[in-house]
């Protein structure tokens, strides 16, 4: 028989919520200007053409266009390819 009851419900319980991080458009996809593209902490992903970095390292659409991701100088970044 157990001495004391089960421990631990009221030390549980302070996980923090998950941020939602990752690419939130992906490559073809049409997006509009101002349209969050990548969530992420740290530059995982570079900024390219027509794309904008937040102070929290998001990156965003300057422009309307065509999501293109690519490689340059072994740097993954995202560009948006206007018509």
């Amino acid at each position: 028989m157990s001495k004391t009851k089960a421990g631990g419900s009221s030390r549980n319980g302070r996980e923090s919520h998950s941020k939602r991080l990752g690419p939130k458009v992906f490559d073809g996809q049409l997006v509009h200007s101002g349209a969050v593209l990548v969530r992420q902490r740290g530059t995982r992903i570079h900024p390219g053409l027509n794309v904008g970095r937040g102070s929290d390292d998001t990156l965003y659409a300057r422009a309307s266009g065509v999501v293109k991701y690519g490689e340059r100088n072994r740097r993954r970044l995202v560009s948006v390819l206007t018509d």
